[in-house]
């Protein structure tokens, strides 16, 4: 019995260090989320729509405050979007800065709407291998393509879809307000080290360094 007791007592040693190698090894290797709805890091994305196809130059897809769509040269606070999933493989584009949705027309028309049409602004997500997307309207099944520079009547539906670049984009941080700048030290060596007496014109040279 002294020897039982004796190894019982041993194990009853083990068991917290035990418990805390576990605890440790669960905190370093976390179950990973294989959740599909969390394949972008949530269900809301912040993106700038980069596309080069039937371009002059490289484009980015802006949604402007009067509802016009265009490709812009460069980035832009009215080309940065916001991909929103309404189902599997089903997105919503928002204008950040100009709150409109993006939509498209019966005829392949891009415009930006205030307010949220099902039918027009509903559109379909492809990925694909190389990083780049194609998306079509859900509806209609017209692809999202940018006007060509050329034309402005030009008909888009037999052009096929565009290929278009997601790339990540975040709100420009708000300015930080000023500091208050940090009183500067006190000059030890001098007659009015806290400057309580302020800066003289006619300074004496009894109390010049």
């Amino acid at each position: 019995m002294g020897w039982a007791e004796a190894g019982f007592e041993h194990l009853g040693l083990w068991v917290p260090v035990l418990a805390v190698l576990l605890l440790e090894a669960c905190r370093a290797h976390p179950i990973p989320d294989s959740s599909p709805l969390l394949q972008f890091g949530g269900q809301v994305r912040q993106r700038y729509l980069y596309t080069d196809d039937a371009q002059e130059t490289e484009a980015h897809l802006e949604i402007r405050a009067d509802g016009t769509v265009v490709g812009a040269a460069h980035r832009s606070p009215e080309s940065l979007l916001e991909l929103k999933a309404l189902k599997p493989g089903v997105i919503q584009i928002l204008g950040v800065k100009t709150s409109r949705f993006l939509c498209q027309g019966p005829d392949g028309t891009l415009y930006g709407s205030l307010h949220f049409d099902p039918v027009a602004c509903s559109f379909r997500e492809l990925l694909l291998e190389d990083g780049y997307n194609i998306y079509h309207s859900e509806t209609l099944g017209l692809p999202l393509r940018l006007r060509p520079h050329n034309s402005a009547y030009r008909d888009l539906a037999p052009r096929g879809p565009a290929r278009f670049l997601p790339l990540p984009g975040v709100l420009p941080a708000p300015p930080e307000p000023p500091g208050i700048l940090a009183p500067e030290p006190p000059d030890v060596g001098s007659s009015d080290p806290l400057s309580m007496v302020g800066p003289s014109q006619g300074r004496s040279p009894s109390y010049a360094s």
